[in-house]
């Protein structure tokens, strides 16, 4: 019995033992300062938002081509009171439409359609430079489509009553403008026709196609 009370003996090594703590902390070797990434979203108001597909029309291929699908807004500046209209696709937020809403802008009936619109724009800014492009809009029903219809009417006779003041982000008035207006609101009802047939690209432009 008295050999099992004795002590095992312990070796030198058994006080240099580390005990494990979760407080470890390293410095990190670089630094990084947090960068504030601006969307020139800040001085506006969103008025209305939607989610829908957008298409443009490729008169080359005589096509339509996908866009990319997302929220589309209507963004009133705050100090010249102008509205755009704004576009991103979603997951990557990349601008699909950017253009100012004109009071002479007329938004096509699709054919076969009742939630699909096609209009003609002078100037898009959607790839930074100012392009004429033909687009078009789907929606889920019938009902959203009506909804961006009104705004998108409103936001025109409202920029109207603000012509003279400087323009929205991201648009250029264009003494031209308005004598071109008429002639594209024809290749819009002509290529509106089109929208129900699509023939769409896989991807939308501009993307990377996934494995």
């Amino acid at each position: 019995m008295a050999d099992d009370d004795r002590e095992e003996p312990t070796t030198g090594d058994d006080k240099d033992e580390v005990v494990e703590s979760n407080d470890v902390h390293f410095e990190p070797i670089v630094k990084l300062n947090q960068v504030e990434v601006k969307t020139l979203e800040e001085d506006e108001d969103v008025l209305f938002k939607i989610r829908a597909k957008l298409f443009r029309f490729d008169k080359p291929t005589g096509e339509w081509k996908e866009r990319g699908t997302g929220e589309v807004k209507f963004l009133q500046d705050r100090t010249t009171k102008m509205i755009r209209l704004l576009m991103r696709r979603d997951k990557t937020l990349k601008v699909c439409a950017n253009h100012i809403v004109r009071d002479d802008m007329v938004l096509q009936t699709n054919v076969g359609s009742d939630r699909a619109w096609v209009w003609n724009v002078v100037a898009d800014f959607a790839d930074n430079e100012p392009k004429p492009e033909t687009l078009a809009i789907r929606f889920a029903n019938a009902e959203n489509a009506k909804l961006f219809k009104d705004k998108f009417e409103e936001s025109g006779r409202n920029n109207a009553s603000n012509k003279g003041q400087t323009p929205a982000k991201g648009d250029a008035p264009s003494s031209s403008s308005s004598a071109a207006t008429p002639a594209k609101e024809d290749d819009a009802a002509k290529v509106a026709e089109k929208l129900g047939d699509l023939k769409v690209a896989d991807k939308p432009e501009g993307d990377k196609p996934t494995a």
